[in-house]
């Protein structure tokens, strides 16, 4: 069934007829946002939790781990999960994130934080809405940031030792580049979904898992837009 759905998302052309498929993405994205938000409250405010993200370092790498073997479930088992276990998992991955990334309170102010996350909702805003609205079929642009992604983390690795701010800096930049195109060319492919008659046909359960997985693309998406942009406006302080 994955293999027939994939053939058609890739031939598919997008129209401006959006159907409930990309309201339910935005719905369930938000919904992951707000529980990152709320679990990352929790975090800062229990000494408890704080005192694990400090001092037991195993810990952020099981979960690191945990979470990487959640997305590749999503992502390449779509299909085979029932809709609740897929958002489930989204969910689960979403408190994980707002527990691990709790540490932004600690380690950037208001001033910083806040600048970041509205630059980062106006290029998801823009991104989205050229997604949604171009005629021009945005599959190679997906492809080649993915491909950027690949070199993204092994410049941050290789940074890890380096230590160097001028490439911390261009790996940020380079960063907001590949994720911005990477919104638009996953807004387009969610919109394909939604105009796809053949997924239209299989069902609520094909349209729900669907749903949570264009949840998570996009999540994922404004997610590191916001903390590349963390990283540059924090240059300032």
């Amino acid at each position: 069934m994955s293999e027939a759905y994939a053939a058609r998302l890739t031939t598919t052309q997008p129209l401006v007829n959006v159907r409930p498929i990309l309201r339910n993405v935005y719905l369930y994205m938000a919904l992951g946002m707000a529980v990152t938000t709320i679990v990352a409250y929790i975090t800062v405010e229990t000494h408890a939790l704080q005192a694990v993200l400090r001092q037991a370092p195993f810990v952020i790498w099981i979960i690191f781990i945990g979470q990487l073997l959640m997305v590749g479930t999503l992502s390449l088992r779509i299909f085979q999960l029932s809709f609740g276990a897929a958002m489930g998992i989204f969910l689960v991955y979403a408190a994980l994130n707002g527990f691990t990334l709790s540490s932004i309170a600690q380690t950037y102010d208001v001033g910083t934080i806040v600048p970041a996350f509205l630059t980062a909702a106006g290029l998801f805003l823009a991104m989205t809405i050229v997604g949604t609205l171009t005629t021009l079929d945005l599959t190679r642009v997906g492809t080649f940031a993915i491909m950027g992604v690949i070199g993204l983390i092994l410049a941050m690795l290789v940074n890890v030792f380096v230590r160097s701010s001028g490439l911390d800096l261009i790996i940020s930049l380079i960063g907001v580049g590949i994720f911005t195109a990477l919104t638009a060319s996953d807004t387009q492919k969610i919109v394909r979904w939604s105009t796809d008659p053949q997924i239209a046909a299989g069902g609520e359960a094909v349209v729900g898992r669907l749903s949570v997985l264009g949840a998570l693309m996009l999540y994922l998406d404004f997610l590191n837009l916001f903390l590349f942009l963390l990283r540059i406006f924090g240059r300032r302080n």
